[in-house]
C-alpha cells in the first residue's frame, strides 16, 4: 500500500515543456548508479512471492523437522528475509521505500503467526537434549517472549527495529502491536493472549540477560547460543539511536565481560556454539555453521571477526577455479590438523589425505543438518574477501540448482549432503529462500555499517524517496537513490513478466526548487517543487529497464 493512499498531498506545478530551460537529453554526469542485478531483483521478488501467500500457506518453506524446532524453521527464514530486504534498502536503494515497506510489513506479519512461534509450548518443557541433568520436565508456557526463546524474540525485535528505522514508523511501539494468540482448537480452557510492543519486548529480553549474568538469553532451555544473541544487541543499538538512550553500550559492556570469563573461542580456533547455563559449561563448535553465523552478525565486533575469518575458514573453504566449496566438517578438521604447522598447504594431496582420514572417523552429523551454506555465505559477505563470496555464489549457481518462478529466484531443497567428490550440494529452505538472498543483497560490513550509522528520524524525514511503485504491480524497482551532490533522484523499473504495466511513481521530500524529469535519457517535463510538494508522473514500464532521473536545476 502506498504511504500516500487516502492522503491529500500537494503536487508540484508542471510547466509547459516548450518553455523549459532544461536540455532535451539528460546532461552528462547523471549516469545511473549501480542497479540491482537480475539475481538480486529475483531474490526480492521471491521473498515477495513467499510472504504474499494467503495466511497458512508456506510453499517453498517446508522444513526438515515438523515441529519448527530446528534451524531451518520459519522464524529463521523470515528473519533473514527481513535482513536481506533491509540491507537492500539501506545499502543499495534507500529511496525505494514503497517497494520495501509493504514487503517488510508482510514478513513481520508472518513472523507473528502461530505456525512460527507455536513450537515454544513443547520446547518450554525442556529435555535431556539441551539439559543432560534434567530429571523431570518443566511446567510449560506458551508465551514465546516472556522467558528464554531468544531464537525467536531476538529476531523479532531486530525485524521491528529495522522497520522503525527504515520507514520512520512507530507502528510496533503501539500497544498490542505484537499479539500472540495461543488458541489450539482442542486444547485448554480457552484462548490465551500475550501482548507486546517494541518497548516491552526489549524489557523482557533485558530481564533474561540480567538473570543469566549477561552471558545472553537462552534459545532453547539451558542453552545460550552466541549467534542468536547478536540480533537483539543490534536491535538495541538501532532503538537507542531512534528513541534515545544508551542501552546497547551498557548491555554490551556486561556481555563482553561475561564472555571474557567463559571464553568465546574454543581450542579448535572457532567461535564456540553456546553455553550451558546449569552446567556452567561452554559448548565448542559442532562445525563451521554456528561460528560463521555468529561472526556474520557480530556487528559490534567486526574488526576482530575480519581478523578471525581466514583462521576459521581454513580447511572449511576450498577454492576450485573460480568457485568456493564448503568441505564436510570431518574433512575440514582433518585438513586443519594436517596443516597445523603450515596453514598455507592446501593441495590436492592434503585433501585426499583428509578425505581418507575422515572416512575412518565416526560420523558427526546430527539427525537434521545445519543450514551451513546459508550461514557461511552470509559470513563471507560481511567479513570475508570478495573472491570468497563470489566463489560461494558461483558454487551455488553450479551445484545448488537455482530455479526461477514468477520472477523469483530461489534454490530448491535437496537433502543430499555431498556428492562423490565432496562438493556441497545440500540445500534446506533457510539457505535456498533467505541465506543466499541476504548474501547477494548486503555489502561488505553491511551489518557493521548499520550498527555504526543507523538512520535517524531526521534523516528519514528529509531524505527524498519514491512512493507509488509496489511489488504487487509486477514491477521490480532496480534503483532508487538520492544524490545530494548532484541534486538528482535516480529510479529504475522493470516488470518481471515482460508485459507493460502502468504505474504512477511519486517523488517525495524533494528539496524546494525546479526539476527536470527525464525518462530513459529524454526530457519529459519540468516541475516547480514548493515546500511539502510532490512530483507525480504516469509511467509505462515493461520488460526492459525504464530509467527515471529527476534533476534539480
Amino acid at each position: 500500500m502506498s504511504q500516500t493512499q487516502n492522503q491529500s498531498v500537494p503536487e508540484a506545478r508542471i510547466l509547459n515543456q516548450s518553455n523549459t530551460a532544461f536540455p532535451p537529453r539528460l546532461p552528462s554526469g547523471y549516469d545511473h548508479p549501480a542497479k540491482l542485478t537480475r539475481e538480486q531483483a529475483g531474490h526480492i521478488r521471491h521473498i515477495h512471492n513467499v510472504v504474499s501467500q494467503v495466511d497458512g500457506e508456506w510453499r517453498f518453506m517446508g522444513t526438515q523437522e515438523p515441529g519448527q524446532e530446528w534451524l531451518d524453521a520459519y522464524r529463521y527464514q523470515l528473519a533473514t528475509m527481513a535482513y536481506a530486504v533491509a540491507a537492500a534498502q539501506y545499502h543499495r536503494m534507500p529511496a525505494a521505500r514503497s517497494a520495501f515497506k509493504p514487503l517488510m510489513g508482510r514478513i513481520i506479519h508472518k513472523m507473528l503467526r502461530r505456525e512460527v512461534w507455536g513450537y515454544w509450548f513443547l520446547t518450554s518443557h525442556s529435555g535431556s537434549f539441551v539439559d543432560p541433568d534434567l530429571k523431570e520436565l518443566r511446567k510449560p508456557w506458551a508465551d514465546p517472549i516472556c522467558k528464554e526463546n531468544i531464537m525467536y524474540s531476538g529476531h523479532l525485535i531486530l525485524m521491528t527495529a529495522l522497520y522503525a528505522m527504515l520507514f520512520d514508523d512507530d507502528r510496533y511501539e503501539q500497544n498490542d502491536s505484537m499479539v500472540f494468540n495461543w488458541n489450539p482448537v482442542y486444547w485448554g480452557f480457552g484462548p490465551e493472549r500475550y501482548s507486546y510492543n517494541r518497548a516491552t519486548l526489549q524489557e523482557a529480553i533485558l530481564k533474561e540477560m540480567e538473570s543469566n549474568g549477561w552471558i545472553g538469553v537462552c534459545c532453547e532451555p539451558n542453552m545460550v547460543f552466541i549467534a542468536c544473541n547478536q540480533f537483539p544487541l543490534t536491535a538495541m543499538r538501532i532503538n537507542d539511536v531512534r528513541n534515545g538512550g544508551n542501552v546497547a553500550d551498557e548491555v554490551l559492556a556486561k556481555y563482553k565481560a561475561a564472555w571474557q570469563k567463559k571464553g568465546m573461542m574454543g581450542k579448535d580456533g572457532l567461535l564456540r556454539d553456546a553455553y550451558r547455563v546449569k552446567q556452567d559449561s561452554p559448548v565448542d563448535a559442532f562445525d563451521i555453521g554456528f561460528p560463521a553465523w555468529a561472526a556474520a552478525h557480530m556487528a559490534w565486533n567486526v574488526e576482530q571477526m575480519e581478523d578471525l575469518y581466514p583462521k576459521m575458514a581454513h580447511g572449511y573453504l576450498t577454492k576450485i577455479g573460480d568457485r568456493v566449496n564448503i568441505n564436510p566438517d570431518p574433512v575440514a578438521r582433518a585438513i586443519r590438523k594436517l596443516t597445523a604447522n603450515n596453514p598455507s598447504l592446501d593441495t590436492d594431496e592434503i585433501h585426499a589425505k583428509a578425505r581418507e582420514l575422515a572416512a575412518k572417523a565416526s560420523p558427526r552429523y546430527p539427525a537434521f543438518m545445519h543450514p551451513v551454506y546459508g550461514w557461511v555465505t552470509e559470513w563471507a559477505a560481511e567479513v570475508g574477501p570478495a573472491e570468497d563470496l563470489h566463489g560461494l555464489l558461483k558454487h551455488a549457481d553450479q551445484f545448488l540448482g537455482p530455479q526461477w518462478e514468477n520472477g523469483g529466484l530461489f534454490y530448491p531443497r535437496n537433502d543430499t549432503q555431498y556428492d562423490s567428490n565432496d562438493n556441497h550440494v545440500y540445500v534446506e529452505p533457510f539457505t535456498g529462500n533467505a541465506g543466499i538472498a541476504y548474501a547477494r543483497l548486503t555489502v561488505k560490513r553491511g551489518q557493521a555499517t548499520m550498527w555504526n550509522k543507523p538512520w535517524t528520524k531526521e534523516h528519514v524525514r528529509t531524505m527524498p524517496w519514491i512512493d507509488g511503485v509496489s511489488l504487487d504491480s509486477g514491477v521490480d524497482t532496480l534503483a532508487g537513490s538520492w544524490d545530494e551532490e548532484k541534486g538528482a533522484l535516480f529510479a529504475s523499473f522493470r516488470t518481471w513478466h515482460g508485459r507493460s504495466v502502468g504505474v504512477g511513481p511519486v517523488f517525495k521530500q524533494l528539496p524546494v526548487g525546479r526539476y527536470g524529469v527525464y525518462v530513459n535519457g529524454s526530457f519529459r517535463e519540468e516541475a516547480v517543487v514548493g515546500a511539502g510538494e510532490d512530483v507525480k508522473m504516469e509511467l509505462e514500464v515493461g520488460g526492459y529497464e525504464t530509467d527515471v532521473v529527476v534533476v534539480r536545476a
